[in-house]
């Protein structure tokens, strides 16, 4: 769990401005176009995601750890998803797998997308809630649940964005995706790659994309 910041922790996240600017101009450098997510990017506060150690490292290009056998994505491999997400339209009602620390939820809250996010680790969704207030982002709907089995109750999605790798892709969530919507995901085991999903009238349209490393995607709730 990310521990309280101090008075010097606040001081580093006054003075982060120029940091994160530096990495939202490394994002662009990288591909990633989208002024809505590049300020979303700029905005989230992501040192207020990561353990209070590692707040120094925390716009570095890099994964984390957040606990739990659980990582916090590097700031690249968010932004690519996001994009991928809410590319050409406006982002909509969006169902996320896999909370984790709770910055990628952040940034899809900052594009202005209706956010539902579920977690299937009770502790690590509880550090998310707390690490959300820090960031005054609390207006997403945090779901403790079997991300497999997504939220039928409130589908159909317009974005479905799964945050762990998992072997193929889940029926029941391309099954709440709405006409038009789409799924990313990183599928894979050893070796892993984002794939884009689509559902048009014409049916489920596949691409595979950049190799990424994720944690597994598992079943069941703890």
């Amino acid at each position: 769990m990310a521990a309280p910041l101090t008075p010097q922790d606040q001081a580093y996240g006054m003075l982060s401005e120029r940091t994160r600017r530096r990495m939202t101009e490394r994002l662009r450098q990288h591909g990633v176009s989208d002024e809505r997510v590049l300020t979303a990017m700029f905005e989230v506060p992501r040192h207020l995601f990561v353990d209070q150690a590692l707040a120094t490292r925390a716009y570095d290009d890099v994964s984390l750890p957040i606990g739990h056998g659980q990582t916090i994505s590097q700031p690249l491999t968010v932004a690519r998803m996001t994009e991928l997400l809410i590319q050409g339209r406006q982002p909509g009602k969006i169902l996320e797998i896999g909370t984790g620390c709770g910055y990628q939820t952040a940034v899809l809250l900052k594009t202005g997308a209706e956010v539902y996010s579920m977690e299937r680790l009770g502790a690590i969704l509880d550090q998310a809630r707390k690490n959300l207030r820090a960031a005054k982002l609390v207006h997403a709907r945090l779901v403790h649940g079997d991300g497999y089995l997504g939220l039928p109750e409130a589908a159909p999605f317009d974005g479905i964005l799964i945050a762990a790798a998992a072997r193929a892709v889940p029926a029941a969530l391309v099954e709440q995706l709405a006409e038009g919507g789409k799924l990313v995901l990183p599928l894979g085991e050893s070796e892993q790659h984002l794939w884009l999903i689509e559902k048009t009238a014409q049916g489920i349209q596949k691409s595979r994309l950049d190799p990424v490393k994720f944690v597994p995607l598992l079943n069941g709730r703890g």
